[in-house]
């Protein structure tokens, strides 16, 4: 990617008062989900919770940030790794990239090591799906642990 890319990020409202350190601390080093903007500026022009289950804020809050610019949506990486993870990730992400025609990637910061031994041992990821939503995420043991 070249020139600039404005992203949105929304988080799962069981964080609603992070200040969203990781995601930032990971957007600035491009890691975890990040890391697909090597080369390339990123403004961040929204940054909100999704209301609780169950998400009554997607559709308010993503409209917002298109107005604003957005390009790209961004869920943030607790959303995949809670307990229990979003349940409706998919259909969230069927929902933006319909009604908005904006990417939708999963995650922010790389998934810290604690949470996926975690849910290594639940086996929440264990499906095929769960596989490609955490793609974004997966980094190296070294570099989950600096997110622990």
């Amino acid at each position: 990617m070249n020139g600039k890319t404005n992203v949105g990020i929304i988080i799962c409202d069981r964080y609603r008062r992070c200040a969203g350190g990781k995601c930032f601390r990971s957007l600035r080093e491009r890691e975890g989900a990040f890391s697909r903007y090597q080369g390339t500026e990123v403004e961040v022009v929204g940054y909100t919770s999704c209301d609780g289950c169950p998400g009554g804020n997607i559709e308010y809050a993503v409209d917002e940030m298109k107005k604003n610019g957005v390009e790209v949506i961004h869920f943030a990486t607790g959303l995949v790794v809670g307990y229990p993870p979003c349940p409706s990730l998919t259909y969230f992400r069927d929902f933006i990239e319909k009604k908005y025609g904006l990417e939708v990637v999963y995650g922010t910061h790389p998934i810290p090591q604690k949470y996926l031994t975690m849910h290594d041992q639940l086996g929440t990821w264990d499906d095929d799906e769960w596989k490609v939503i955490i793609q974004p995420t997966m980094a190296d043991e070294k570099t989950r642990l600096t997110y622990d």
